[in-house]
């Protein structure tokens, strides 16, 4: 985590003190400059303090989203439990946008202490990074009409119009492997295939389960939408953390007590509330991977 260095400072401001006091030995008394100095850096070195910096998403509903400077989902309460089962006030901590392609560059250089992003585990990735976790288990699964009752699954897509955002390969794996005659619409974003879905434009919206949950809990799209609740992969978020990190163990210790108490599902409820949203039950609550991995 981020520390204050004074060490240097106050090694030089201790050397300053002995130089000053030798040039006026002759008047007596004039030490007491450097004592000074030294109790200044220390009451520095104290109030500087320490502070976390964690990676979100700024621009998921419902897992990580960001309004001026207010953070809010899933993922952020996750975060929020976790940093201050480390000890840290919400006022330590640091919120960084952590876009899917920047997340193994941020936690590599340093520039974040650790990302909730909605951030997959994967073998690819561990060469890079490191992870503690998961603290939730996502599955690809569709968004539809809300009294859609055709669609109940990635096979049932034949002629349908189906959108995901563009650069995903959400939407080309169904065409690949479940219904070859689906037809494709790409967005830039998420919120936009929503849009497209209530305005009936496409008849299905397809990412991870509880993104899409995340989505038809906003407002706009509160009793319109549905998840269909058929899931066919498994995405394993996990926290990511710098390689060299040794902070593993204590935030698996506390994702396991915010499974225990029950926040763990206050905050799915929370993200997804209105959409009749339920995590794959064989699934969640994740069993964590072992810290050495």
């Amino acid at each position: 985590m981020r520390r204050t260095r004074t060490t240097g400072v106050i090694a030089l401001a201790a050397t300053a003190a002995l130089t000053l006091a030798a040039c006026s030995s002759d008047d007596g008394g004039e030490t007491d400059t450097g004592g000074e100095t030294t109790d200044t850096m220390e009451e520095e070195e104290g109030a500087g303090g320490e502070g976390v910096t964690i990676g979100i998403k700024f621009d998921q509903p419902g897992l990580g989203f960001m309004d001026g400077d207010t953070p809010s989902g899933f993922d952020v309460d996750v975060a929020k439990y976790v940093a201050g089962e480390l000890g840290y006030s919400e006022d330590q901590i640091e919120w960084v946008e952590a876009p899917s392609a920047q997340r193994e560059t941020l936690l590599s250089t340093g520039q974040v202490d650790m990302i909730f992003a909605t951030y997959s585990i994967t073998d690819e990735r561990r060469e890079q990074v490191s992870y503690a976790g998961p603290y939730f288990v996502a599955g690809q699964d569709l968004l539809v009409a809300a009294d859609n009752t055709d669609i109940t699954g990635p096979d049932t897509l034949d002629g349908k119009n189906l959108c995901s955002v563009t650069g995903s390969t959400s939407a080309q794996r169904i065409k690949d492997e479940y219904s070859e005659g689906v037809n494709l619409l790409e967005q830039p974003g998420y919120a936009e295939c929503v849009t497209a879905l209530t305005s009936g434009q496409v008849d299905a919206v397809t990412t991870d389960d509880i993104i899409l949950a995340g989505l038809g809990a906003q407002p706009a799209n509160s009793g319109q939408v549905k998840v269909v609740g058929n899931t066919f992969s498994e995405e394993r978020y996990g926290v990511g953390i710098p390689q060299d990190s040794d902070q593993c163990e204590d935030i698996n210790a506390a994702l396991q007590q915010m499974i225990d108490d029950g926040s763990w599902q206050e905050y799915i409820d929370s993200a997804t509330e209105g959409t009749g949203y339920t995590p794959n039950q064989d699934l969640n609550p994740p069993e964590f991977d072992p810290c050495d991995m």
